[in-house]
């Protein structure tokens, strides 16, 4: 089966996620883990431009709500996971792939769905029965940023800088060590749809879906694990069972703009696909639709002779 055709637009929000190799818990929370982790993530928002909503990392998984006022979404995530992988691997002593599959990427539609994706990345930890309360989770999580500072500094290890210095990387074999951190400011943006109210207010909202979450959590009535034993598990155990759900084509709180988006993308899909036989066959003057991303084209033997 085919993978989906991506359909990026510069003014949409995306729910974005990306899972671990086999769900192991690569990204398990730690002092480390998240300080390499949000360093990446603020220095990927900086340099791609791309505004960041919300956004938690969970033990084998990853969300994120954003926005590519650049449309260049998918650049934002190369660097990103990239970036994750590499520093996240030298943590837990991971060679291989850190993730799964290609991330998946799901446009909001409305106002009320793009609070509903919020809920659902503040409810991580909680809604799995792992921690009593949203604040108590300790991984990398945007909770604090909404409810506090909406700005976090993170450091940056630029292993370029360390590479550069032999004396230096001779004496200071840790790649984490500061010498080679940059500090990096993490700014997260209101959502659109909040972005005309006053902060107090802003916050006020937040802490409603906190109070919606933990309410649900406490009827759950399962044993909660507990922020110890979460920070105990090993990073490269793989879970006996892993809840998986179909992924959606978009997020809308209504059926008719679904239907909407359905249409709109089908007929996406349609010239692109035309458009990229055409492509690949030769014909490397053809149009493709806004936004598309060109699959790669293989050079002719012709050409390479040439």
């Amino acid at each position: 089966m085919g993978r989906p055709v991506r359909h990026l637009v510069p003014d949409g929000c995306y729910f974005v996620t990306a899972r671990c190799f086999q769900a192991r818990l690569l990204l398990r929370p730690s002092a480390r883990t998240n300080e390499a982790v949000g360093g990446v993530l603020a220095r990927a928002v900086r340099q791609h431009g791309v505004e960041l909503f919300a956004f938690v990392f969970a033990s084998n998984h990853l969300h994120l709500l954003v926005r590519a006022p650049e449309a260049n979404l998918p650049r934002f995530m190369q660097y990103l996971l990239a970036n994750v992988a590499k520093k996240v691997g030298q943590l837990v002593g991971w060679r291989g792939s850190l993730w799964e599959r290609r991330y998946s990427v799901e446009p909001v539609l409305d106002d009320n769905a793009l609070i509903g994706r919020l809920r659902y990345v503040l409810s991580h930890g909680v809604k799995e029965g792992l921690v009593r309360r949203c604040a108590d989770w300790p991984g990398l999580s945007c909770l604090g940023q909404l409810i506090g500072d909406a700005v976090r500094r993170f450091r940056w290890f630029d292993w370029t800088q360390r590479w550069k210095s032999e004396s230096l990387r001779r004496s200071h074999r840790d790649p984490f060590d500061p010498r080679w951190a940059v500090p990096v400011d993490l700014e997260l943006k209101p959502l659109p749809c909040w972005a005309d109210r006053p902060i107090p207010e802003r916050r006020m909202l937040v802490g409603e879906l906190i109070a919606s979450i933990e309410r649900d959590g406490s009827l759950l009535g399962a044993a909660i694990l507990g922020v110890k034993r979460v920070l105990r598990q090993r990073p490269q155990r793989r879970p006996a069972h892993v809840e998986r759900s179909t992924r959606p084509l978009c997020h809308s709180s209504t059926r008719e703009a679904r239907d909407h988006y359905r249409a709109v993308y089908l007929s996406f899909v349609a010239v692109f696909r035309e458009a990229s036989k055409r492509w690949r066959s030769g014909q490397v003057t053809v149009a493709f639709p806004a936004y598309a991303i060109r699959p790669f084209l293989w050079p002719r033997p012709h050409a390479i002779a040439a």
